[in-house]
């Protein structure tokens, strides 16, 4: 999107009313009871001017994504009575999945969508963050561009395999988890942790093997942290319905590490060890920018242009 600016045309009068909008994707600690997540949905969508453009529901990580758009306050207001319900309807005691998790609402980022500051949604961070925390008991942890602390900037550093809700539980009263808002004490709803980040890439490549031990090398060999790709954030996990090990992947800045390289890499380090690429995916949504690099990659298109493509010329 190349604009913070939505034009919304009154058919009456003509007239354009513009709105600054803000991008907001929280996950939840729930991806097999559609009941459960629906009814969050269904609490998001109530806010006025709040437009719902995706859900994603996975039963193997047991975690649901959804992203909404809208004006500033109406995104904060959304994702507050989003947070309120999980915690009514989702209790950690009770939950497992293969993704790493920190309460039933895990993570909420704003992210500014075209000339909208990273300031205005690092303010939405601390503003909801304050709400969860002295409305609900929620202890709240701020992330990303929000973060207080240096090493909090990096979600890994906070929630990790190693380190989810069981281990948050007990070692909350330690001064290093001590959260940014609200009790050094967790409850069933766990805590949330809240920040501003750019445009993440959530995806996941799937291949022909059972052996996990496989799948956390290749996983290892695509992380920045460990000398991987920049921008990569990556995990393996064993998908017990597909008999498969996934590479599940965040692409923190798609434009200096496409999505292309990302499978490239994969496909080579699978290859050391004899196996082979079963499917890849998107989990949410993903620039139409990202797909364009991708196509002109494999297709060898050097000189095509986003603008050639039909339907973003209809709406330009």
């Amino acid at each position: 999107m190349e604009s913070t600016l939505f034009v919304n045309i009154n058919i009456y009068t003509g007239n354009p009313t513009f709105m600054k909008i803000i991008e907001c994707v929280p996950n939840f600690s729930e991806g097999r009871n559609d009941n459960v997540v629906s009814d969050i949905v269904s609490v998001i969508s109530s806010v006025q001017s709040i437009r719902i453009l995706d859900k994603e529901m996975d039963a193997n990580h047991n975690r649901s994504v959804i992203t909404f758009v809208g004006e500033p306050e109406m995104v904060l207001s959304a994702a507050y009575l989003a947070i309120k319900r999980a915690s009514e309807l989702i209790d950690l005691n009770k939950h497992t999945g293969e993704h790493p998790r920190f309460g039933a609402t895990d993570v909420v980022p704003f992210i500014p969508l075209g000339d909208v500051k990273m300031e205005e949604c690092i303010k939405l961070s601390q503003e909801l963050g304050e709400k969860v925390a002295s409305e609900l008991g929620i202890p709240v942890y701020l992330y990303g561009e929000a973060a207080n602390l240096d090493w909090r900037k990096d979600l890994g550093n906070i929630r990790s395999k190693n380190f989810q809700y069981e281990q948050l539980r007990s070692s909350i009263n330690e001064p290093k988890w001590k959260p940014d808002y609200g009790p050094s004490k967790v409850g069933p709803a766990g805590a949330t942790i809240i920040g501003a980040r750019d445009f993440l890439i959530a995806y996941n490549v799937n291949l022909r093997t059972k052996d996990l031990e496989i799948g956390k090398k290749i996983a290892r060999a695509l992380r920045a942290k460990d000398g991987g790709l920049t921008f990569v954030k990556s995990l393996a996990f064993y998908l017990e319905d597909k008999e498969m090990v996934q590479i599940s992947m965040n692409l923190t800045n798609f434009r200096k590490t496409p999505v292309y390289r990302a499978f490239e890499l994969v496909s080579l380090e699978a290859s050391r060890f004899g196996v082979s690429i079963a499917e890849s995916e998107v989990v949410g949504l993903i620039p139409l920018d990202a797909i364009v690099d991708s196509t002109k990659y494999y297709l060898q298109l050097n000189e095509f242009r986003s603008s050639q493509i039909l339907e973003k010329r209809m709406w330009e």
